[in-house]
């Protein structure tokens, strides 16, 4: 995954931290696709999950486990395609 600039960003109507969003390596250089960010040390604990195309948009907020099933799941559609 490759940086990009450090944004805010809401989810549910709280404004998150700046935060260093990442995007996938593998979305081949357009803008169809997610980022992500860590928010695990904050009071969020989390990780976040946004539109590219939406910088300071809403973000998806889950838990570390419930973003492993989800990446975990990707990986197994992505295989089955």
């Amino acid at each position: 995954m490759s940086p990009s600039p450090t944004r805010t960003t809401t989810f549910n109507g709280v404004t998150l931290p700046p935060a260093q969003w990442r995007k996938s390596s593998r979305s081949g250089g357009n803008d169809n696709c997610v980022e992500i960010a860590d928010f695990r040390g904050t009071k969020h604990a989390g990780i976040a999950i946004r539109d590219s195309k939406v910088l300071e948009g809403p973000a998806l907020l889950l838990s570390p486990a419930t973003f492993l099933t989800f990446v975990q799941h990707a990986a197994e559609v992505e295989t089955s395609i």
